[in-house]
């Protein structure tokens, strides 16, 4: 029941509609007033003004109610989180634009429909249960806030994302909403929901977006996940506000995967899953550790879908079916241990739900303390689990799992069917609201048919059509019934039971179909074939057709046409009718394909871009007569008006250019085909898809059907277009009963009812529709839309796996109408208990129907092959038998009337080719069995270097000749190629000497030593390497006298040297107060560390010494040189037994001499003389195994004698009497070999006989002579038995001698084979940890070199520091002389010192110099020297004017005064920029010094970061070797031990167990017991001897203090001596290395030479001075007479003055233009007066600069001429401009003195 009827009086009883909408209208008006706005509490939205409503075509009498939502048989499954929990006893899940609420006790739903009509994303519920968040689907789609369990809309949240929402969440409290969006905005916004406000958003991912979640720990941190993504997400507090920083997962070295679930645990980790099926632990955005099963396998086998914590344990459900628990603690401290970053767990707890179980989501219960979980199942189910492992689950509801294949509904009955590809087709009574039954097969259906009334009375078949091409006949019906009369009780309700399988198609059944009179079933497949069968008791095929296409839909013609057809709708377009076949209508050969079957063809060619052209040119053509109209109207007016021109206006306006009208679009491929049905015979209406969708297309089959069907292109005759169908194609019709109403199923999910008239099968009044939103928007397509049989019911299916069933009344009044409450299932047929169960068809290799009667065609036709060959067969031989009796009867003729063999022969050739024949076979067989042929050489050559390649020396057995003694060699195998090279490195490395280890945890030692070494030792060093390549200067003589005193000083100076060296050697041979030998820290160290330790290996903190510590390479070289031991050892025995075989063989031959002695010996005896020969003894087999396989020719032949006489009597050939070929061939060897000495004893025999008889013929003499030589040959008889016993009794001894040894070394040998043994398993267990060692190792070492460069750099650096500060030094030194030489420069008494120590020390910006080339022009002298020009910027604030003292003018800086030197200027300019280089070069050299010295901070920073990590890898090195070293304890090792060697006692008695003994040699015990007195003993020397270094110690403190005092008495005497000597204290040692220093003599003499020159040159210009002042003094006495001549002319001027003056008064009158005249030559007069003082003042300063030595002579002045007073007035004044304007313009004019 939909909850809208329920909800409309509850809503409204809220707040007034009209409020809540003010309200909301002036939030939206003013966005500043938004954020102020505040929603009351208790405010509630109309769900009726909400909810989305059908839609209804305007002006239309379709009633809003047309159909009523009934019930929802489908779970969407195959949705992400489609599955919450509101209360104890109801769930909430999506089904397409409804959330459906299910009661679990009552399966009741309750209904609530989108608001958007575009469906529902996503759904959560509250964490306090109250509310339910509902986020939709379609354009601008909201979230909508329900309470629960009113229903109420409580708050809508708008704009959020643009097209739909995949997911929200509630954080912990409940205070906060997150949403993600789908495609193409992707947006995530954070919503203060109760406010409908948005708090942040931000763009989650440019791809699928599954999940979003709060963190329930760490506040303000959410995480996404998606396609191939995982972001960390936090609400970061900004200086511009709150803001979302998103961080994106990095997957590293781990493969890019979608993580569908994870979890945020309490420290801010996440877990994830993977598509593998593993963990993923996620710290700072990137992948920690992966997490897998021991033996690395996955922890779920598929993805895994969530992730929860409760209780302290990790839960995770996967696509498996499984819920494991795991760990929480180990999980979330995992790390990983080698380069796979895997870490490996088991889980603690597990459930497996089931084989056929795929888990999605998971909801717990609401309950406190509950362990109840409900689960969604994407194979179709609702599962409810307790979760404490009590393996209790129960399934509570079972759906279709993915899109609904097929769909049908009863003739009789409220009963639909259903079938889905997940293989099951189930009944449902949709009148009561539920399942009746499920049947599950192995394949998926594809399509269903009820059979209706005429097919079977009781309408209880059902076909169904599947993926393999099987079509099953099903049997509904009353079990209850069926099992009352064989006197059973059953509960359920119905039950499907198997009738027939048949299999007429080898792809998916698409479309099944009955004809009109039930007597034919037509099923059609996407082979492009439709089989038709015979419908009765059994289905009987009749044949098939083939088609265009793959089928999409069947239809039989209606009772109203006269013919019986079949038409056909294939998915590529074509459409194909097909006269119904006759029931008994039989095939002809070996399939069946009716081929005589009428047919007729309609391919579709689309028409659609010309119907749009004909619209375009109708809309044109109305355009253009509205123009026309006008036009016409305005042409109207203007001629009223009268106006010129108005045509050609018109005209112009007319003269407008149209666009060109599209060309003709047909779409390649052709759309495809979705549904049709009959309109008339020969006519029917199609529904296109893709470019053609938008109309329904009325067609007919032509009347030309020649062409062929593939190359048809036929275009309807007629269409009606369909309102918004471009791009939402009609999937599906039906009709009802009386077909007034026609149900359209659309592609978005929507159905559309339209009315039409019963008899209207032109469509012509189809106008008006009803359109819902019912199936998923996106993914949900309406497949099937079937009525009920009384067409009180319509029921819809989807891609999306839902089924909906609307009723056409409400359902009070539908209750009320219908009196049955249940439908009605059919009752079973009489006698089906006693049926067999029909054979089904499980394998989906199966042969179809035509294909099995092609395959019984075939096999016929085999059968009568293999007939014909063996009657052929059969002839041959009967022919063989004749020919072979005409040969036997060719043969038993006279040899003269015989036929030759080649007579016989009809015709060579034939032989010929059968031998051809036959080479080619043997050469195609050679070439087939080539690969075989070298596979098993290969295999021969491996096994002879596995086997006998690698036996150096195979066994040898060695017989002693009288005893029963016997001794072996060792079978000894080649050492491996590894085993070899350890060795040779090992034996190389100790040729070489013992290797200097450098143990891991030792420190480099700095490579640089740094000397600390003065100035002044720099600058004599580097004088002293100087060679000297100036020549002599001296004479001989005085040569003479420095070569002496040179060699005295230079050996007082290497006594010196020596003496320093003695003493910088004692002073560093002296300790420190605080040193301590090493040897004693060493050794107290070690006391320290071992006294009271008595761990053994065996304790657990046992800490394993440097040279105990063992790895994989070191135990390999173990293991090597014991097996090299173990070889070399038996390598000796064999040499040794080999050398003993080797004699027996030399004794054997030389026995076998010595018989043939005895022999000719004995032919000279009488018989009764002879001893008996002894037998020579035979070299056994195993004495001479390398003989074993030694052949020759005769032994060959002899072997295949034996055989052909094997393969003639029928034996096999490996066996003969139990005795192979080779035994038979060695056993008649030997008796060959005994038949030779029994026929050379024999031989013996007839020569004695011989010799008797020649003995009886003998005289007497002959016999004494034959006496005497029967003594010699008895005595040589004896004596050669004798050395033949002799030597075999030798023989014996040293075998049982070397058989003794051998013994001994056999012990040796299995005492060695069990270290060996013991190696090996420490060597496997080495190698376990090889790799954790090695990488520990690794980074050990690389922390060690880190440290060392660090150690390196830094020393490098102290040492640059060191050198930049000895630079300062040498640099401040030379400021220092800068300055002396400025100071000195000055002299003294400067009146310029300050003006200059002002210019010295002014601080300015220096640029480059830039060189000036070219000359000045002027009136001025050039500069013989060329300035550089700089651009000097001085600071002018820090400088003070300098006032001269006696002009009182300002002096500029830069400008040499009048008055100053300018050489003096010059120099100081100069010396100044010698300062200002050597400072800037100090402030250089700081500036390297601050910035070393901060690396060197950086360094010691770093150093100590990597000494800490240096430990911390020194600490796991001692854990994994204290490891390694528990584990090698944990070997056994055998140890063999007699009784008596045990001295375990305990009590007087043997314990009966020895688990606690300590195995020790009883040399090392006794050692240890003499230890203990030596310790002893040490103790008490060791105290005698502190007792004498303490009173010792004592004794030289006094002596100390004693030599202290005497050398403090000599210093003071020696300096008394000195000042008394030297008047001063002076150096010793330099008064010793004092000499004649050769350099200073020569430059002493150079002195004298210079002064001698200087002399010369100052007696020179003295003369020139005393020229110069004979000169001056002439000069100044004619200037005295011209002073003297000025005065004397200046008192008569003045005279005349006075005169002109009284003169002029008297005249002034009369001459009035005199006085003007007189006063400018007076004005004139003065001005001359006044030069004339400037001239004396500055003569007088002239002759006071000459006054002064460091003074600048100028040139004297220009006499004046003594004319006039005019002239000499002109002439002065002019030689004053001369002379000023010469000391202006060159101030630094050089004078000569």
């Amino acid at each position: 029941m939909d909850a809208s009827e329920k909800l409309d009086d509850e809503v409204t009883s809220q707040v007034p509609e009209q409020t809540n909408v003010k309200g909301n209208e002036e939030c939206d008006g003013n966005p500043e007033e938004e954020q102020k706005c505040f929603i009351p509490d208790d405010m509630y939205y109309n769900y009726e003004e909400l909810c989305s409503r059908p839609f209804i075509t305007a002006d239309s009498n379709i009633p809003p109610n047309l159909l009523h939502l009934s019930h929802s048989f489908g779970y969407d499954c195959g949705r992400r989180g489609n599955l919450q929990l509101l209360d104890e006893h109801t769930l909430a899940f999506i089904a397409g634009n409804l959330l459906v609420l299910l009661d679990i006790h009552t399966k009741e739903q309750r209904h609530i429909r989108s608001s958007s009509g575009g469906g529902i994303g996503a759904i959560m519920t509250h964490p306090s249960k109250q509310y339910l968040a509902v986020a939709e689907k379609g354009h601008q789609p909201n979230i909508i806030i329900y309470e629960y369990p009113s229903l109420r809309p409580y708050r809508i949240l708008r704009e959020g994302t643009g097209r739909a929402y995949s997911f929200v969440d509630f954080n912990r409290d409940g205070s906060l909403l997150a949403s993600v969006g789908g495609p193409p905005d992707y947006m995530l916004t954070i919503w203060d929901w109760k406010q409908e406000q948005v708090t942040l958003s931000n763009k989650a991912y440019s791809q699928e977006i599954y999940r979003v979640t709060f963190s329930q720990d760490c506040v303000g941190q959410l995480t996404t996940s998606g396609t191939g993504h995982i972001r960390f997400w936090k609400m970061a507090s900004t200086f511009t506000g709150l803001k979302l920083q998103g961080l994106l997962g990095r997957f590293g070295k781990t493969t890019v995967t979608d993580i569908e679930g994870y979890v945020e645990l309490p420290d801010g980790k996440v877990v994830s899953g993977s598509d593998c099926g593993n963990m993923l632990l996620w710290e700072g955005g990137l992948i920690k550790v992966e997490i897998c099963r021991k033996g690395q396998r996955t922890c779920h086998a598929g993805t895994i879908h969530q992730f929860n914590v409760d209780e302290g344990e990790l839960m995770t459900i996967g696509s498996d079916g499984a819920v494991r628990s795991w760990n929480l603690e180990i999980i979330d401290a995992a790390d990983a241990v080698d380069d796979t970053g895997l870490f490996e767990i088991e889980p603690v707890n597990e459930i497996l739900i089931g084989r056929n179980v795929s888990l999605f989501s998971m909801v717990k219960s609401s309950a406190p303390e509950s362990s109840i979980w409900f689960a969604q199942d994407s194979n179709g189910g609702i599962w409810k689990l307790d979760l404490s492992f009590s393996n209790i689950t129960q399934c509570l509801f079972s759906f279709h799992s993915g899109a609904i294949q097929g769909l049908d509904v009863s003739g009789n009955s409220h009963l639909m069917a259903t079938t889905a590809l997940d293989s099951s087709v189930r009944v449902f009574d949709f009148l009561s609201k539920k399942e009746l039954t499920v049947s599950r097969f192995k394949q998926g259906g594809t399509t269903l048919t009820w059979a209706s009334d005429m097919v079977n009375n009781g309408g209880s078949q059902l076909v169904v059509g599947f993926s393999d091409g099987v079509v099953r006949i099903l049997e509904l019906f009353n079990p209850q019934s069926l099992y009352t009369v064989a006197g059973r009780s059953h509960t359920e309700d119905a039950e499907l039971r198997l009738r027939q399988a048949l299999k007429p198609h080898n792809a998916s059944v698409t479309a099944i179909a009955f004809e009109r009179t039930g007597k034919i079933m037509a099923t059609g497949s996407a082979d492009c074939t439709v089989f038709f069968f015979t419908v009765g008791e059994k289905y009987n095929p009749v044949g098939f057709v083939t088609v265009p296409g793959s089928v999409q839909g069947l239809q039989w013609s209606p009772q109203s046409h006269e013919e019986s057809t079949l038409l056909i709708f294939c998915q590529n377009g074509h459409v194909v009718e097909v006269q119904c076949p006759e029931a008994d209508h039989q095939t002809i050969g070996n399939t069946f394909q009716l081929s005589d079957l009428p047919t007729i063809h309609f391919c579709f060619s689309s028409i659609k871009s010309r119907i749009k052209g004909d619209a375009e040119i109708a809309l044109r053509q109305a355009r253009t007569e509205e123009k026309k109209k006008v036009r016409e109207e305005r042409l109207k007016k203007l001629k009223e008006q009268k106006s010129d021109d108005t045509e050609k206006q018109l005209q112009e306006e007319e003269e407008e250019e149209e666009d060109a009208l599209p060309p003709l679009y047909i779409p390649s491929p052709p759309s495809p085909l979705h549904c049709g049905f009959y309109s008339a015979p020969g006519s029917f209406w199609l529904s296109m898809g893709g470019y053609d969708s938008g109309y329904l297309y009325h067609c007919k089959f032509s009347e030309q059907q020649s062409q062929d069907a593939l190359e048809r292109k036929d275009e309807p005759f007629s269409f009606i277009p369909v309102e918004d169908t471009d791009h939402n194609s009609i999937l599906t019709i039906s009709f009802n009963s009386n077909r007034q109403l026609m149900f359209c199923g659309m592609e978005d999910g929507s159905i559309r009812v339209f009315p039409i008239q019963a008899s209207d099968h032109q469509l012509s009044s189809m106008q008006a529709h009803w359109a819902l939103n019912i199936h998923d928007n996106q993914y949900g397509s309406v497949r099937h839309i079937r009525c009920s049989y009384d067409d009180m019911f319509v029921l819809t299916t989807g891609e999306d796996g839902n089924i909906f069933s609307f009723s056409c009344l409400p359902e009070e009044e539908l209750q009320r109408s219908m009196q049955l409450k249940h439908a009605k299932v059919p009752s079973p047929r009489a006698g089906l208990e006693m049926e067999k169960a029909a054979p089904d068809i499980d394998d989906p290799s199966a042969y179809s129907i035509e294909t099995a009667k092609q395959k019984l065609e075939l096999d016929r036709m085999l059968q009568e092959a293999e007939q014909r060959k063996l009657e052929r067969r059969k002839r041959l031989v009967e022919l063989q038998s004749q020919f072979q009796g005409l040969l036997e009867q060719n043969q038993n003729l006279p040899e003269h009337i015989r036929l030759h063999r080649s007579e016989l022969e009809l015709d060579p050739r034939f032989h010929e080719e059968i031998e051809r024949q036959t080479e080619e076979k043997v050469m195609e067989v050679r070439r087939e069995l080539a690969w075989e042929e070298e596979r098993h050489r290969l295999g021969l050559n491996k096994l002879q270097t596995m086997f006998w390649d690698s036996v150096v020396q195979d066994t040898v057995t060695v017989y002693a000749f009288d005893c029963g003694h016997k001794i072996s060699t060792y079978r000894l195998l080649a050492l491996s190629f590894i085993q070899m090279h350890l060795h040779q490195r090992n034996r190389d490395a100790s040729r070489g000497g013992p290797v200097e280890q450098v143990h891991w945890w030792n420190k480099a030692e700095p490579a640089k030593q740094i000397s600390n070494i003065s100035l002044q030792d720099e600058l004599i060093s580097g004088q002293a390497g100087v060679m000297k390549s100036e020549s002599c200067k001296l004479a001989s003589r005085d040569a003479e006298k420095l070569r002496k005193p040179a060699e005295k000083a230079e050996k007082a100076r290497a006594r010196i040297e020596k003496r320093k060296k003695d003493w910088e050697e004692l002073y560093a041979s002296k300790p420190s107060e605080d040193y301590e030998d090493p040897k004693d820290v060493e050794a107290i160290r070690l006391a320290k560390e071992k006294m009271g330790d008595f761990k053994l290996k065996t304790a657990e903190d046992f800490t394993v010494p440097e040279h105990m510590r063992m790895n994989e390479e070191k135990k390999r070289v173990q293991l090597v040189e014991l097996e090299k031991k173990i070889y070399e050892k038996k390598s000796e025995m064999n040499a040794c037994v080999m050398a003993l075989r080797d004699s027996k063989v030399e004794i054997i031959a030389q026995l076998h001499s010595q018989v043939d002695q005895l022999q000719m010996i004995q032919q000279r005896l009488p018989p009764e003389k002879r001893r008996p020969l002894p037998s020579v003894p035979v070299l056994m087999p195993e004495e001479m195994p390398e003989r074993k396989h030694r052949y020759t020719r005769a032994t060959l032949e002899r072997f295949a004698a034996l055989r052909a006489k094997m393969v003639s009597t029928g034996l096999d050939e490996q066996q003969e009497d139990g005795q192979n070929i080779l035994k038979l061939l060695e056993q008649e060897t030997q008796d060959t070999e005994h038949d030779a000495q029994n026929t050379h004893m024999k031989d013996g025999g007839v020569v004695e006989t011989l010799s008797q008889r020649q003995e009886e013929e003998l005289t007497e003499l002959e016999r004494e002579v034959r006496e005497v030589e029967e003594i010699r040959n008895l005595h040589q008889q004896d004596t050669i038995l004798k050395q033949m016993e002799e030597t075999v009794w030798s023989f014996d001894a040293e075998l049982r001698i070397l058989r003794h040894e051998k013994q001994e070394l056999d012990v040796y040998m299995k005492l060695a084979d069990l270290r060996h043994v013991t190696l090996l398993e420490e060597l496997l267990l080495l190698k376990d940890f090889e790799k954790r060692e090695s990488i520990l190792q690794e980074r050990l070492n690389n922390y060690i070199q880190e440290e060392n460069e660090i150690a390196a750099n830094m020393c490098e650096h102290k040492h640059q520091i060191e050198v930049k500060k000895r630079e300062i030094h040498k640099l401040q030194g030379k400021e220092k002389s800068i300055a002396a030489a400025f100071r000195a420069s000055l002299g003294e008494n400067n009146k310029f010192e300050e003006f200059l120590t002002r210019v010295f020390k002014k601080k300015i910006k220096r640029v480059k110099k830039k060189e000036t080339s070219g000359s000045k022009c002027g009136n001025v002298e050039e500069d013989d020297d060329s300035d550089e020009d700089s651009d000097e910027e001085s600071d002018r604030d820090n400088d003070e004017d300098y006032d001269d003292s006696e002009s009182g003018a300002q002096l500029d800086d830069r400008v040499c005064p009048s008055d100053c030197n300018p050489e003096l200027f010059e120099s100081t300019l100069r010396l100044r920029e010698r300062r200002l280089e050597v400072e800037e070069q100090i402030q250089e050299e700081m500036r390297s010094i601050d910035s070393l010295k901060k690396e060197c901070d950086a360094l010691s920073k770093k150093e100590k970061i990597v000494q800490n990590n240096r430990k911390a890898a020194e600490g796991d090195m001692e854990l994994i070797n204290r490891e390694k070293q528990q584990k090698l304890n944990e070997v056994d090792v055998v140890v063999p031990l007699r009784l008596h060697q045990i001295e375990y006692v305990s009590s007087g008695l043997l314990p009966g167990k020895l688990d606690s003994a300590l195995v020790l040699n009883t040399d090392d015990l006794e050692r240890l017991q003499k230890r203990i007195k030596e310790l002893q003993q040490e103790k008490t020397e060791q105290r005698e001897l502190y007792k004498r270094a303490r009173h010792q110690h004592v004794q030289l403190r006094h002596d100390l203090k004693d030599m202290e005092a005497r050398i403090k008495e000599s210093e003071v005497r020696s300096e008394q001596q000195m000042l008394m000597k030297f008047g001063r204290l002076v150096d010793l040692e330099v008064l010793q290395t004092l000499s004649g220093n050769r350099k200073l003599e020569e430059m002493r003499q150079e002195i004298r030479e210079q002064e001698a020159k200087y002399i010369q040159e100052l007696k020179h210009w003295e003369a020139k001075v005393t020229e110069a002042r004979d000169a001056l003094t002439e000069i100044t006495q004619q200037n005295t007479e011209r002073l003297s001549k000025m005065h004397s002319l200046l008192s008569q001027k003045n005279t005349l003055d006075d005169q002109l003056n009284s003169r002029q008064r008297k005249t002034v009158s009369q001459i009035p233009g005199r006085h003007l005249a007189d006063k400018q030559e007076l004005q004139r007069l003065h001005q001359f007066v006044e030069a004339q003082a400037q001239d004396i003042e500055a003569l007088q300063n002239e002759i006071r600069s000459l006054l002064r030595k460091d003074s600048i002579v100028l040139p004297p002045l220009e006499p004046v001429m003594p004319t006039g007073s005019t002239l000499l007035y002109r002439n002065t004044a002019s030689t004053h401009t001369h002379s000023s304007v010469l000391r202006k313009h060159n101030p630094s004019s050089k004078a000569v003195k």
